[in-house]
Order: C-alpha cells, then sequence, then structure tokens
C-alpha cells in the first residue's frame, strides 16, 4: 500500500492521518486532491461501523484504491445509546452543535449524576480493493454535565467530561484533548496494524 484516500474533506482529520501514514511511506490523498471529486456518500447504516463501511468501500470501488473512512459520535446510556449514528444531526438539519448538545441536556434533565455515563466512539474502516475491509475502533468514556462549559472544540465537546478529569472536553489543551480522544484511541489501534504489516512486507 503506497498510497491512500482519505474519505473526508475535514482538514483536522486529513492532516492527522497524513501524519500517521508518511511514517509507513505510505502517501495520503484526501478528496480535496481530485480534479473530480468522488460523489458523496449517503450514510445510511444503523452503526458506525455500517456507515464508515459504506463510505470507504463506496468510493474504493470508484477509484480503485485503499481508501480510509471513519464515522464517530456520542452515545449515551439514559438515553438508551442515543444520539449515536445521529449525533451531527440530532436537533435536525441544518446542523447545529448547539442545539444538539441542548437537546440531550433537555432530555436528561432529571437523570442523576450516577447515571450520565457516555462514550465518545471512532470507527474507522480501511477498505482495499481485493480484501476484506478493516476496522479499527477507538472510545472515550465519560459522564454528561448538566450544562455546558468550555469553548475549545465542537460537537458535544461541553458538555462531556472524560473519566479521570473534572474538565469538559471543550475546557482541554487541544494536546490534552487529543492524547484521550476516542479518534486518537482508533489511530493508536490503526498505527499497531501498521507496523504489524510493514513488518510482513506487504
Amino acid at each position: 500500500m503506497k498510497k491512500l484516500i482519505i474519505a473526508s474533506k475535514n482538514k483536522g482529520k486529513i492532516k492527522e492521518f497524513k501524519q500517521l501514514f508518511s511514517k509507513y511511506g505510505v502517501e495520503v490523498i484526501s478528496l480535496f486532491d481530485f480534479e473530480k471529486e468522488p460523489p458523496d456518500v449517503e450514510e445510511t447504516g444503523t452503526t458506525f461501523y455500517e456507515n464508515a463501511r459504506l463510505k470507504a468501500e463506496q468510493i474504493a470501488e470508484i477509484v480503485n484504491m485503499p481508501v480510509i473512512a471513519d464515522d464517530s459520535g456520542l452515545q449515551i446510556d439514559a438515553l438508551d445509546g442515543r444520539p449515536g449514528v445521529y449525533s451531527a444531526r440530532y436537533a435536525g438539519e441544518p446542523t447545529d452543535d448547539i442545539r444538539n448538545y441542548e437537546k440531550v441536556l433537555n432530555e436528561m434533565s432529571h437523570v442523576p449524576n450516577e447515571d450520565r455515563t457516555a462514550r465518545f466512539i471512532c470507527v474507522l474502516a480501511l477498505a482495499i480493493p481485493g480484501e476484506e475491509t478493516l476496522y479499527k475502533e477507538g472510545v472515550c468514556e465519560g459522564i454528561i454535565t448538566t450544562e455546558p462549559k468550555g469553548m475549545n472544540g465542537f460537537g458535544y465537546d461541553p458538555i462531556f467530561i472524560p473519566n479521570g478529569f473534572t474538565k469538559t472536553m471543550a475546557q482541554l489543551e487541544d494536546n490534552e484533548k487529543n492524547s484521550i480522544s476516542h479518534r486518537y484511541h482508533a489511530l493508536e489501534q490503526l498505527e499497531s496494524w501498521l507496523m504489524k504489516h510493514q513488518n510482513k512486507g506487504e
């Protein structure tokens, strides 16, 4: 594997993947690098795994190259796993971070502190033409606050306190957040696979 496409238009994600794969001599190409961008893939799956697979496999089929895609979101135990795969659009379209987390806080207004457990999940899918799709998962466990705090971050970061911390994700410095995030743990799993893959000379 010498070249890899990342099925994302998120510049932060693209940078992370480029840094990781460059250590293994793999060139990462983003959707921005195409003269004619591959079509958007509709996320019709009911799990993070299905959505990541859909994006990776459909684009890999179009371009006939290895493609990596991710799907991520927040699972809250007291809400039976919601917002889950609908995290980005939980309060409807157009997507709005504040409306999303305000809806969560409203739905959890009577939930006691000991029952406010939740987790961020990130699933990576690596689709290589002619091979079985590879999956790696990262999780960050924590609790949901009763009010938003912090300005650093996005999504549900202002209402999520990771285990072992007293601050929300949105109150943490970037280096702290990046060292415990669900995406970091998924990338860690992927890096372990890359090291073995490289050692085998594949």
